[in-house]
């Protein structure tokens, strides 16, 4: 069967086709960036974490892959919050550019090959404009550059907009001297209180638009891959980054232009104007990270997505059950290693068994399902179901297995009777390949979690642990309080006073703690609150 090939949508054709690279066996990727000048939101989140997936696949599939995403450090946003609090603009969009790293590590998004800032690159924007003023697409007004749109006779290829229905711009006023009201700046001239740079055409700071085309093709060239960014940035921006970057070099060209959905509050648009916004601070605060990753890839990057309260904790269990099914596998294979399982045998005479032919048929579905998924434009909602819960499963119930056959270490006993010896070897065989069948079936597993970016560098333990102390945060409750409502329970039931050990589990797990009874021991683990309320997490 001929391996299938990657197919990603194209919103230049509106419609999905095969990748296939400009150079073989490498890729240049350019995906816009933040404005540094607040915390990142969820929208910034979404964007980092569906480009960071595409990253990683690529890198998986065996490209090298050049990835550039931009920094923003020079814009009227920035300028204004710098203003409005007596800070320096660079400081300030300095500032943000590094909480906004931390929270793409936290996130586990891959550092990208180049972070180039606006600042940093004033002589090549300088070039570029002078290019397209050379080339006739441009015009200077009082210190001012503007594209002229009219000039660009396919102006609106990508976003289908016509010239005619065109605004000003986002972020830019009309203006009486410009020769179309759909003309755009390319150079802004100093204004009080601004920062401002040397130029041709007189002291200023660079449009919004022309940063992006001026790096993109100072790291990939005119002539790359793939660009990448939010929906909303389709028109005005890249509209015009195509119209610069055509008018500089009539070569000019991107292959893939790749666009993530908006995201949405309760089916809300979310946006700052509405105040139903949330940074990734707030959200990482109340709940773990790869809580957040997970939430992100359960929709397809370009629809929409909707951020409820119950997704996130639906999307939270299924991580810590992720996790708590990995450590539980590493806890049963760490036995087989230390002989704890040598006997192997229960009561009863019967063997532990995993079929290694059971395993090797969830590896392929698991391997199958994954590569036809990924390769259709990267439809990580449907991978995180189907054949990789059944891989969970498989380990699950392997894993049962072993504890129900499990013999009290104190129950132990030396065999008396020789004619033992060679069944105790045969089980003994069957345990080292039921290890290495779960062993396998567990690899599998990690490497598909680490292309989706959900594989932490922590210890099982140590994540467990980190969901768990967010789930008391939420529950605004300390580990204390939950083991003495245990006790608490523990009594009642000794009292059999049963209303009220039930009462206990119930308040529990509506808060998202949930009692689990094993023999005489009681033990807690986070859970979807059973009676969930549609409210914000922010405090």
């Amino acid at each position: 069967m001929a391996k299938e090939e990657l197919r990603v949508y194209n919103s230049m054709t509106q419609q999905k086709e095969i990748f296939k690279p400009k150079v073989s066996g490498k890729v240049g990727m350019y995906v816009c960036g933040v404005t540094a000048y607040d915390l990142s939101h969820l929208g910034h989140a979404r964007a980092a974490i569906n480009f960071d997936v595409l990253y990683r696949y690529l890198q998986h599939l065996g490209y090298e892959v050049t990835y550039v995403r931009n920094f923003t450090d020079v814009d009227d946003k920035i300028i204004r919050r710098a203003n409005e609090i007596g800070e320096d603009p660079l400081s300030l969009s300095n500032r943000f550019c590094q909480e906004y790293l931390s929270d793409m590590d936290a996130l586990q998004c891959l550092l990208p090959t180049h972070q180039p800032r606006v600042s940093d690159h004033l002589e090549e924007i300088k070039d570029m404009i002078s290019l397209i003023i050379k080339n006739d697409y441009a015009y200077a007004v009082d210190g001012d550059v503007f594209f002229a749109v009219e000039k660009l006779p396919n102006y609106g290829q990508l976003s289908g907009q016509k010239l005619e229905n065109n605004r000003a711009g986002e972020r830019v006023a009309v203006d009486s001297r410009k020769r179309n009201p759909a003309d755009f700046a390319l150079w802004k001239a100093a204004k009080p209180g601004e920062p401002s740079w040397d130029s041709p055409w007189g002291l200023g700071r660079p449009g919004w638009h022309i940063e992006c085309s001026a790096m993109s093709a100072k790291y990939l060239t005119f002539k790359f891959d793939i660009h990448g960014g939010g929906i909303d940035l389709i028109f005005p921006h890249h509209e015009n980054e195509v119209a610069q970057s055509c008018a500089a070099c009539q070569e000019s060209n991107v292959s893939y232009w790749m666009h993530n959905g908006h995201v949405t509050n309760n089916n809300e648009k979310m946006s700052k104007s509405l105040g139903n916004f949330f940074t990734i601070r707030e959200i990482i605060g109340r709940y773990h990270p790869l809580s957040l990753r997970h939430f992100v890839l359960s929709a397809h990057y370009r629809s929409p997505l909707n951020y409820t309260f119950s997704q996130l904790e639906s999307s939270s269990d299924a991580v810590y059950y992720i996790y708590q099914t990995l450590q539980d596998c590493e806890d049963s294979l760490s036995m087989f290693q230390e002989g704890i399982l040598k006997e192997g045998a229960d009561q009863s005479g019967k063997t532990i068994q995993l079929d290694p032919a059971d395993a090797q048929e969830c590896i392929r579905k698991l391997r199958s399902e994954f590569e036809t998924k990924m390769n259709d434009d990267l439809n990580t909602a449907h991978i995180l179901t189907g054949a990789f819960q059944d891989a969970l499963k498989l380990i699950n119930s392997s894993i049962n297995a072993v504890k129900k056959k499990q013999p009290k270490k104190q129950k132990q006993q030396k065999q008396k009777q020789q004619d033992q010896a060679d069944q105790e070897e045969q089980q003994k065989q069957q345990q080292l390949l039921m290890n290495q069948s779960l062993v396998e079936v567990k690899q599998e597993i990690i490497s598909f979690l680490s292309i989706l970016g959900l594989l932490s560098s922590h210890s099982y333990t140590e994540v467990l642990q980190q969901f768990k102390d967010k789930a008391l945060k939420r529950a605004d409750l300390v580990e204390s309080d939950v083991t003495n409502l245990i006790e608490a329970r523990a009594e009642a039931r000794k009292n059999k006073e049963f209303a009220k050990s039930d009462q206990i589990r119930a308040d529990l797990s509506a808060k998202g703690i949930a009692l689990m009874d094993l023999g005489k021991e009681t033990i807690w683990r986070p859970c979807v609150p059973v009676e969930q309320q549609q409210q914000s997490v922010k405090t």
